[in-house]
């Protein structure tokens, strides 16, 4: 085996020495469907190799903790990959005969192996052996036309195909199946990274996916034509005015008999002139202008402190748009006042027109509803903010934007 390896490898290392340029386009197809099949044939002959050696205890007999780490370690991988290669090896080493010919053969790639396994464990579980080895005939040739996830739906099916009269229990038996697969494999990592922001990874089960989707979705699309960040950075920014609808409702678990609650620590000083970091209480530090722009959400509590450090104001909640103020603000702006901005009046935090820490009063006519990207946005970019002659809010793009620096209002919320 090592000698057939080694061949390949010379083989291989003269492929790519050569010139591609130099090939016809149906040269160069037929060149990237031959390596294909060779990558998977390489897979079928390194998964039984992974899987002999997790068999052994290789791992831990050199002083690793798991196979994942110990191959993390030896093929220079991330951990994610090497577990991925564990949890391939070991469905596809107890799969039938049939689907491990065809991985060898370059037929299937591994993870349709992977998905043709699972499917026919489960009609073997129901229908028996005869009929699971029916299945696997023609899932493989399913394989030639389908990716592993629609390989997997047609899957659902395949009783329809091979044992019509028995397709209903294996329906009910995949579901049941799939159900447990996804209670088992769900979990949310959460990883601290420098400066204190968090790395979120992990697998969501079908119901909770629906729910995630249901809620940042319609937050995730362009707030405007000015919206210049990419999908995923709204997607964070949609998930961040989540955590703030919650925290707001006051339903979540109490956490030292107070209602969950963010407190952003810094000095009255630095506030005011807009030089003072803060500190969250977590630890974390944050910026001046984050700190001056979370001391406008009702959500949060600024905790003010003097120079000696002693706390001149908790919370402050006369000073924040709650009650009955809150509510002129909604039934004035409707939801979020930035031009084009659709966010309904949920989503949205009061924004002090005039900061309090400059002396700007708590007033409907020093505030105005903004959305989370918005509320970031003023806060950090040249716009200016005020109520019109009529008592509506307008916007004044900075001059980079608008060289006239016409006023801009919100036609969305707009009342007839």
């Amino acid at each position: 085996m090592i000698d057939e390896l080694a061949r390949a490898d010379r083989a291989v290392a003269a492929c790519a020495d050569a010139r591609a340029w130099a090939l016809s386009e149906h040269d160069l197809i037929a060149a990237l469907d031959a390596t294909h099949r060779l990558q998977q044939r390489l897979a079928a002959v390194q998964l039984a190799a992974i899987r002999e050696l997790d068999g052994r205890g290789t791992a831990v007999a050199q002083g690793a903790s798991s196979t994942a780490v110990w191959l993390r370690g030896r093929l220079r991988l991330d951990v994610a990959a090497a577990r991925r290669l564990v949890a391939l090896a070991a469905p596809v080493d107890v799969a039938p005969s049939g689907v491990r010919e065809a991985l060898a053969d370059g037929t299937v790639s591994v993870e349709q192996a992977r998905v043709i396994a699972d499917t026919v464990a489960t009609v073997s579980a129901v229908a028996g052996a005869e009929v699971a080895d029916k299945a696997v005939g023609v899932l493989v040739e399913w394989a030639g036309q389908f990716d592993p996830m629609l390989l997997r739906r047609m899957g659902t099916r395949i009783l329809d195909h091979v044992a019509p009269d028995l397709a209903d229990a294996a329906d009910a038996a995949a579901l049941a199946a799939e159900a447990a697969r996804a209670t088992r494999d769900r979990h949310v990592t959460v990883s601290e990274q420098t400066g204190g922001r968090l790395r979120l990874s992990g697998i969501l089960d079908a119901e909770t996916a629906a729910l995630l989707r249901a809620a940042i979705d319609p937050l995730s699309a362009p707030s405007g034509p000015d919206d210049n960040r990419c999908a995923g950075q709204r997607r964070h920014d949609a998930l961040a005015d989540v955590c703030r609808l919650a925290l707001r409702t006051g339903n979540l678990p109490e956490t030292g008999g107070d209602p969950a609650q963010l407190v952003v620590t810094t000095s009255y000083d630095g506030l005011t002139r807009q030089l003072g970091a803060g500190t969250l209480d977590v630890g974390l530090r944050l910026t001046p202008d984050t700190v001056r722009r979370l001391a406008c959400d009702a959500a949060v509590l600024p905790a003010v402190l003097g120079g000696n450090g002693q706390v001149l104001d908790v919370g402050r909640q006369r000073r924040l748009v709650t009650g009955p103020l809150r509510r002129a603000l909604v039934l004035r702006d409707g939801g979020c006042a930035f031009p084009g901005c659709d966010r309904p009046p949920r989503w949205c935090a009061a924004h002090h027109i005039r900061h309090w820490a400059d002396g700007g009063p708590t007033s409907l006519d020093n505030a105005v509803l903004l959305c989370g990207h918005h509320h970031r946005h003023v806060h950090q970019a040249d716009w200016l903010v005020r109520l019109g002659d009529d008592g509506r809010p307008e916007f004044v793009p900075p001059a980079w934007l608008d060289p006239d620096q016409l006023p801009r209002r919100n036609q969305f919320h707009r009342r007839t």
